[in-house]
């Protein structure tokens, strides 16, 4: 007979859910139920096989009531078409205790009688075959032959929790499931709760070292019946084999599901890395959606493989020593042939989408579709809130405050980022008001040196009044007043011009509704019409232009007609002025020309400044307009920035919840105040350093509230209870106005501080703050933000080189259990306690061989492979307890 274990052999390289029917029975089980079988063997075998192909059942336990006569034929057919039969029977025990026994896929019919035979059956009763052992008895004879027993229909007659005082059958530690009709939660209230809290190990009478597999299993006499819920269950293995199968009760909070139990899947995953060329070129590995742990020997390559991942995805690490790091691997080991790393990805943030990244050395990822399609998406947009981190960089973070702050801030829900828009609008408005405030201060400061000229010139006007010239030239400055107003009118019609050519280029476009970008939309006919009432008025405001344009042209062409003609009077008063000039009698040494024409000149300046008094009170209104309007957006920052803060503490205390009491959460609001200090180190403050500012960091007033202070004067200041010297006062009152408005919009970064219970189990527990920690204990802190729910894949490079075994083993393991079925964790390791402890559903093991990594496929797979065990045990590191907890749980030495 064909061995299934060599069926396909290179295809099984990562464990998954088998959908398994483990008690169907053959065509004349029917008779034990006083029915008549009304179709042959073969055909009842193959309406068999068609139902359970249409169910998806890919392993099905054969359980005839003490008979394996039908297991050969059934087996045969079935194992053709890629289902695994574990042959098996039905029995009772001496308390009439009903189990399904079975056994390996290859066990032969004949040592299949041999096993009922040692089982010492009595003639059959009621419809069974009991046997003369107990139920415990049977137990250990079932183990000693290698089988796999089950409680059947544990809940019903003849159940081993129906029939009375069995609770030392149900603890018997080989007995590793038993089978109830439907969910755990379907049995609540049933006999008072009983069996439900007996399957949850809440029974003290009935309680177990480990907890009992549920399953779902019950009898097929039918075809069709193979298709309901309650008849197959969700075993994981390597391979659909009976090694693998009994392996995973001893395992079964990771490897047992009943079929209302499997989460769907939502989450990305890398499924596939392929390299060409390098280090690594060949090795081709298919990723499991879960728990993922690449292990080998130092120097084999495991961190190059992370790299060359971190290189596809185009990911940057952090700090300068993991970012020289990560450059010189890759180039190390793709740079030479110029290797090319592929990625192929199913995105969460694309709705399962899948896609192919390929980097070749040198060059930027290219992202292709699932029809080969070069696609706009960078990496970063298929996998957000992907996390990678290769060695000690986890350590590297925990020593930046901000960086924490920023870890944390990716958990936090996103109630705040609805603030950040506004913030970052009311930021921008803010600093358009600053360069409107500096520009109006300085235009000011420019008129106010002109109008302080004016009284001087007005006294100089008067000593030549006093020669008698006031009335020989008091046409001067009216003649200045009518070249102003001749300019003014000039400048009306360039402005009507300007609207003129903006009003032109706003005009409707309607090329986005052209016949091409409409074709085929089920309401062309609605958006054509929008084009048409669009050109209509297109044509309705270009000739309204046209009419305007004519108008500005006219009005412009006698404008300059009229401005010439005044021009031409001007010139012959300012000629007639010239004449009269001469008739100025000499003075101090200066012709009456001299004397005539300086007074015209100073007479043309006052005329020109007296505009500006007016234009200095108009200057004065705008900038205190703006500042009130400034003054306006300050508070809006101010409320933006207090109800982020807000947000942000309730998505703190969420995120708290979900930590548990493992990790706590202190958020300060604005607690960061080094900005502030760089600030006015910067400003260099006269004879003030760093030392005379750090009331700065023991305060807790704003960088607006500090401004305010300063403009008020050294008074207010000082009134203050901030502890700033004379000296350093005195200082800040000097700062310009520009420095005073860059300071109201400093922001103060907020200050997370991350504490972790550094007690273990049960013990109340004690936060110490994350500085106040070993570099283990800091890493532990992120480790478990970083395990919080995801949807995108968490990749790292030996996590467990800054914490210690215990500490993986009690804390990290548990949570990954958990997060790993609804997350893909890939990581590099050389830790036993997370591929074992943490059941991996793919183990990939590295060598060398000629200088280059290989992944060969017998070397990758889950820990119920006997391959897989004893490279495990060989290579990775890990102390007695674990060693000890690895030979009990998977048998092996």
């Amino acid at each position: 007979m064909r061995d299934i274990n060599k069926v396909n052999e290179k295809t099984y390289t990562k464990a998954r859910f088998f959908k398994c029917a483990l008690q169907v029975n053959p065509a004349g089980y029917i008779k034990y139920r006083g029915q008549q079988q009304t179709i042959s063997e073969d055909d009842y075998n193959q309406q068999l096989l068609e139902a359970a192909l249409e169910a998806g059942i890919e392993i099905i336990g054969l359980a005839d009531h003490g008979s394996v006569d039908a297991v050969d034929k059934l087996r045969r057919l079935f194992m053709e078409h890629g289902i695994v039969v574990f042959p098996g029977f039905e029995i009772a025990s001496s308390e009439k205790i009903h189990f399904v026994c079975l056994f390996d896929e290859n066990k032969s019919s004949q040592e299949l009688e041999r096993v009922l035979g040692s089982l010492r059956l009595l003639d059959p009763q009621d419809g069974i075959c009991p046997s003369r052992l107990s139920a415990e008895q049977l137990i250990d004879e079932v183990e000693q032959q290698d089988g796999f027993i089950f409680a059947a229909h544990c809940t019903n007659d003849n159940g081993v929790l129906k029939i009375g005082q069995m609770n030392h059958v149900w603890q018997h530690k080989e007995l590793r499931a038993a089978q109830i009709p439907g969910p755990i939660e379907d049995l609540r209230g049933v006999e008072s709760d009983f069996y439900r809290k007996v399957f949850l190990n809440k029974d003290p009478n009935y309680r177990r070292e480990h907890p009992i597999a549920a399953i779902n299993a019950a009898d097929v006499s039918k075809p069709e019946e193979i298709k309901a819920d309650g008849a197959s269950c969700l075993i994981k293995m390597t391979k659909p084999c009976f090694v693998s199968f009994k392996q995973a009760f001893k395992d079964p909070e990771s490897r047992v599901r009943l079929n209302s139990d499997k989460p769907e899947n939502y989450s990305s995953a890398l499924e596939r890395v392929y390299f060409v060329g390098g280090y690594l070129d060949g090795v081709d590995i298919e990723f499991s959606d879960h728990l993922n742990a690449l292990i080998g020997g130092r120097g084999t390559g495991k961190s190059t493989l992370i790299e060359c991942i971190r290189f596809a995805l185009d990911l940057q690490p952090f700090g300068t020593a993991a970012k020289k790091q990560h450059d010189d691997v890759v180039k190390a080991n793709l740079g030479v042939e110029r290797g090319r790393v592929e990625l192929m990805v199913r995105s969460a943030a694309m709705h399962g989408r899948r896609f192919k990244i390929s980097r070749k050395y040198g060059d930027q990822p290219v992202v292709l579709d699932e029809g080969g399609n070069v696609s706009p998406y960078r990496p970063r947009d298929l996998l957000p809130r992907i996390e990678l981190f290769g060695q000690n960089e986890i350590y590297e973070m925990t020593h930046d405050p901000q960086s924490r702050h920023q870890l944390v801030e990716r958990f936090l829900e996103s109630d705040h980022a609805a603030y950040d828009d506004v913030i970052a609008n009311v930021l921008h408005r803010l600093k358009e008001n600053s360069d409107s405030v500096i520009k109006a201060l300085q235009q000011k400061n420019e008129i106010e040196e002109d109008v302080e000229r004016l009284p001087k010139l007005q006294d100089q006007a008067k000593q030549f009044r006093e020669l008698g010239l006031d009335e020989k030239l008091k046409v001067i400055p009216k003649l200045e007043k009518e070249k102003q107003l001749s300019s003014r009118s000039s400048e009306e019609v360039s402005r009507l011009q300007e609207a003129i050519d903006t009003l032109q280029d706003s005009l409707p476009d309607t090329a986005f509704l052209s016949d091409a970008a409409l074709e085929a939309l089920p309401h062309a006919d609605l958006l054509r019409s929008q084009r048409s009432a669009l050109d209509g008025l297109t044509v309705k405001a270009q000739e309204v232009l046209k009419h305007l344009t004519e108008a500005q042209q006219q009005t412009s062409a006698q404008l300059i007609h009229l401005q010439e003609s005044l021009q031409a009077l001007i010139a012959a008063e300012e000629l007639t002025l010239e004449n009269a000039f001469k008739d100025i009698p000499a003075s101090q040494g200066k012709t009456g020309r001299q004397i005539g024409a300086e007074y015209q000149s100073l007479l043309r300046q006052i005329e020109n400044i007296k505009p500006k008094q007016t234009l200095l009170q108009s200057r004065q209104a705008h900038i205190e307009e703006l500042y009130r309007l400034r003054k306006k957006l300050l508070f809006e920052l101010s409320e933006a920035t207090s109800a982020r803060a807000s947000a942000m503490q309730r998505s703190v205390k969420r995120l708290i919840k979900r930590l548990g009491k493992k990790v706590h959460l202190k958020l300060k609001n604005e607690g960061d105040r080094q900005p502030l200090l760089t600030f006015l180190v910067d400003c260099r403050l006269e004879s003030v350093g760093p030392k005379r500012l750090s009331w700065v960091t023991d305060g807790d007033f704003s960088p607006a509230a500090l401004a305010e202070r300063i403009r008020l004067g050294e008074d207010a200041l000082r009134e203050t209870d901030w502890g700033i010297s004379p000296l350093v006062i005195s200082a800040l009152c000097h700062l310009p106005e520009r420095k005073l408005l860059e300071m109201e919009t400093l922001a103060l970064p907020d200050i997370m501080e991350i504490e972790l219970n550094v007690t273990h189990g049960t013990q109340e527990p004690l936060f110490r703050k994350i500085d106040e920690l070993s570099t283990g204990q800091q890493c532990t802190a992120v480790l478990h933000l970083l395990l919080l729910d995801n949807h995108d894949p968490l990749i790292l490079d030996q996590p467990e080189d800054n914490l210690d075994n215990a500490f993986i083993a009690e804390r990290i393991v548990t949570e990954l259990r958990n997060a790993k079925l609804a997350r893909q964790f890939l990581f590099a390791t050389h830790n036993a306690n997370i591929p074992v402890f943490g059941d991996a559903e793919w183990i990939g093991v590295l060598t060398v061989e000629d200088r280059k990594g290989h992944i060969l496929p017998e070397h990758q797979g889950a820990i119920d492979l006997p391959n897989i065990q004893h490279l495990t045990a060989d290579i990775l590191e890990g102390g007695e307890v674990a060693f000890n907890q690895r030979r009990e749980k998977y048998g092996f030495n």
